[in-house]
């Protein structure tokens, strides 16, 4: 028996699979590249492409890697909070399948959760092939005002969701950062529940920092640390799927969080928003999928 299968690493990686392609082999590859101690927890939401079965085979032999099989999609707050149970890191990263990771983003993760006080989560700035940012790395709650700019493009009209501007370049505070990677002390996770289970998918991430916060953890968002992150294989092949539970996502946050939800009147007007936006965007993901 190696030293890796007895040593308690300092980091459990946890990674959700549902049908994400060929994507998370390099996810995966990027991840056990890296020579410091840790777990990888790949947890597979019943996909069909046969991925996680062909890593399974490809790294029996890595004491490293543990690939988990549900008998249904649970969805990603639910299949996260599932791995977590056999977690043997003090850190928990919460890795996007379609994200590659450097070591030296990794080692720079862990220094500030090492060096900054009292830390709930730390994000990093995912950036596309091009190196371009992802506006939704450095996010504010969405109230409502927030997510109704953001979610009808409107200009001018207040601020959005997301930060506009350059990225920072350094650690700063965050009321949000995004979920496709996320550093957690473990004990903090625990101390929270994990994540919300009546999130599917979306908006979960936005949940646990806003319960991180609330609980008086910092949320950090490292602007010096840059991951690819690729569009998910889910997302391009169940648009209207995916669709669907990020405004499912989002009205659940709005009921939880928002003060406005506390109006009648108002709360009717963000459901009936949401659902005619989600009604809207489904004839163009319909055009999208039948040219691919």
């Amino acid at each position: 028996m190696s030293a890796l299968d007895t040593a308690t690493p300092a980091l459990t990686v946890i990674v959700v699979a549902a049908d994400s392609g060929p994507s998370l082999r390099d996810c995966v590859n990027s991840v056990l590249a890296c020579s410091m101690p840790l777990q990888l927890l790949l947890i597979d939401n019943k996909s069909t492409d046969g991925m996680p079965q062909a890593i399974a085979r490809a790294r029996e032999k890595d004491p490293r890697l543990t690939v988990i099989y549900n008998h249904a999609n649970l969805g990603f707050g639910p299949a996260i909070n599932l791995a977590a149970a056999q977690a043997r890191g003090e850190a928990l990263l919460i890795l996007n399948p379609d994200c590659l990771l450097q070591e030296s983003a990794l080692q720079r993760l862990l220094a500030v959760l090492a060096s900054e006080r009292k830390v709930g989560v730390i994000g990093a700035v995912v950036c596309d092939a091009k190196g371009v940012p992802d506006p939704a790395s450095y996010r504010r709650d969405p109230v409502m005002a927030r997510a109704l700019s953001t979610l009808f493009k409107r200009d001018g009209d207040g601020e959005g969701v997301n930060i506009e501007g350059d990225m920072p370049d350094h650690v700063v505070e965050a009321e949000a950062i995004s979920g496709a990677v996320m550093l957690m002390p473990r004990r903090v996770f625990d101390w929270l529940g994990g994540f919300d289970e009546k999130y599917f998918l979306h908006c979960e991430d936005l949940d646990i920092c806003r319960r991180a916060r609330d609980g008086g953890w910092r949320v950090l968002l490292a602007g010096d640390v840059r991951v690819l992150h690729g569009k998910g294989g889910s997302s391009r092949h169940r648009p209207v799927f995916v669709s669907y539970h990020k405004h499912r996502g989002m009205w659940r946050w709005f009921g939880k969080f928002d003060p406005a939800a506390q109006k009648p009147h108002v709360a009717a007007t963000v459901w009936l928003g949401l659902w005619v936006h989600f009604l809207l965007q489904i004839p163009g993901q319909l055009a999208r999928m039948a040219k691919r």
